[in-house]
């Protein structure tokens, strides 16, 4: 396979990083909707909701215009970096591309765990919509078979190629659009028992002491909510015209999804005939109570189908993503079992294909962590909260990386680019992320022992730690010769090419 000159105004994929076995038939609408379904502000706030109101009552809804702005920043890097390298995998090509072989090696180790544990927590909070929806009886037993369930439907369908991942995940967007905006609007409208002054009211959160602190401990809220906008890049090989619209399918994830979650947040709060109860923690499961108390039955059975939807959406662009990212890295030579990792096959329905030995892989591991969540159910808070910290630092390993190139000379040569405020978009990208991370390691319930307070970052510690190990002694970055830490050469040569 060797590399062509592409017409000017479009950047070459290295032939070492690329396969020709991906067929290009997503567009602009389907990568969008890859990635709001990742995103999926109806799962975010289907699932975070309560936690939310408990822990800083209802102003936690102004922790969605916080992080969507600064996870704007990070999206505008990101674009830049897309459309300079449009290569399936995301995270570990950029970084790759950017820094180095065993700075993107932990980059993606990191990542990998992190879609692990997302991919789990969306199941998690799946279940009791499914379980409601089917009339099921809601066990640890029956959780467990819902989740396995859910995560092995994904994966059928995940199989049989790239249309139905973007026919599926486009039905989930209009669900999100459909189902939980439209919801939200109508609440807003016709079934307002609360004033919009409620937004600022914190109904005795954080009376014994600084509300500031509990607000903080809401950031979750926020933090949960806006990421999966990268899962736009992760099938690069397989978009058309990625230098172009995935910068743009990245942004519009962000934007449309601050809407979408806001509007659907604000209407259950306004709509809530209980809040204060809420707020005290007195109803576990609030949003079910808000939707039957205000539509009745009926809207009660729209909204278990639109979220199963959502959910099932969501754990399919979860799966997709993780899959590319697995088959990205094997491709290089750096997992074990890589060659088995690697290998395509031919959609179930079209000419394209599939990583479907990856995508085993990647509906597997959330598998397992889902057994072991049958014998700690408590514990989905804290592999909600490790899975937003691990995205969070492979974000900001990204950021800056982008950023270290940049004072060595780089400047983006693909076709979308920031220009002159690159660098400034750059910097603020890096403290926020740097701000957001903190916020994520804070300990939780002092009234707890030391590892239950400190597990997140514990847990970050030990994905660190054993893929540093394994990296040290098995040394999988020397597996491969694909290009690394040539951003500046490539921007030069493109720049060639157009000329």
């Amino acid at each position: 396979m060797s590399e062509s000159v592409m017409p000017p105004e479009r950047v070459t994929v290295p032939a070492a990083e690329k396969s020709e076995d991906f067929k290009r038939s997503i567009g602009l609408v389907s990568n969008f909707s890859l990635g709001f379904t990742y995103l999926s502000p109806g799962a975010g706030v289907l699932s975070i909701f309560a936690l939310g109101l408990a822990t800083a009552g209802p102003p936690s809804i102004w922790w969605f215009p916080i992080v969507a702005l600064g996870q704007l920043l990070v999206a505008l890097v990101f674009g830049e970096v897309v459309s300079q390298y449009p290569i399936t995998g995301g995270i570990y090509p950029w970084t790759r591309r950017l820094w180095g072989r065993r700075y993107a090696w932990m980059a993606a180790w990191t990542y990998i765990a992190a879609l692990i544990a997302t991919t789990t927590a969306v199941v998690q909070f799946a279940v009791p919509f499914l379980a409601n929806l089917f009339h099921v009886v809601l066990t640890s037993m029956t959780a467990l078979i819902i989740g396995l369930g859910l995560l092995a439907v994904a994966f059928v369908l995940n199989s049989t190629g790239t249309r139905t991942l973007a026919f599926v995940v486009r039905i989930g967007f209009y669900c999100e659009l459909v189902g939980v905006v439209a919801l939200g609007l109508y609440l807003l409208l016709f079934e307002r028992r609360n004033s919009f002054g409620v937004l600022f009211d914190t109904l005795g959160v954080g009376a014994e002491g600084s509300y500031l602190g509990a607000f903080m401990l809401a950031a979750l809220v926020g933090l949960w909510q806006f990421y999966g906008f990268e899962a736009c890049g992760d099938v690069a090989e397989e978009v058309k015209d990625p230098e172009r619209r995935i910068p743009v399918a990245m942004i519009l994830t962000i934007v449309i999804g601050l809407v979408a979650a806001f509007v659907a947040y604000a209407g259950f709060v306004l709509a809530a005939p209980n809040l204060q109860e809420i707020v005290n923690g007195d109803i576990a499961d609030p949003i079910p109570a808000i939707v039957r108390g205000s539509t009745g039955e009926v809207g009660m059975k729209f909204l278990l189908v639109v979220a199963a939807t959502i959910f099932l959406s969501a754990a399919l662009s979860q799966q997709a993503a993780l899959s590319r990212l697995l088959y990205s890295f094997a491709r290089d030579n750096m997992l074990p079992g890589s060659k088995w990792l690697s290998k395509l096959h031919q959609e179930v329905a079209g000419s394209g294909a599939v990583p479907r030995n990856a995508m085993i892989a990647a509906c597997s591991a959330p598998m397992v962590i889902t057994v072991w969540l049958y014998f700690k159910p408590d514990s989905v808070v804290q592999v909600t909260a490790f899975a937003v910290l691990g995205i969070y630092v492979c974000f900001q390993m990204v950021v800056l990386a982008a950023l270290r190139q940049r004072i060595k000379g780089w400047r983006p040569a693909g076709p979308w680019t920031l220009g002159p405020a690159g660098w400034l978009v750059n910097v603020l990208a890096l403290v926020y992320g740097v701000f957001a991370m903190v916020l994520l390691a804070l300990p939780g319930d002092p009234s707890l022992g030391f590892i239950d307070r400190w597990i997140v970052l514990i847990g970050l510690a030990v994905v660190l730690a054993v893929g540093g190990l394994y990296m040290v002694f098995a040394r999988p970055y020397g597996n491969s010769d694909a290009p690394e830490n040539d951003a500046i050469e490539t921007a030069m040569r493109i720049r060639q090419q157009r000329s």
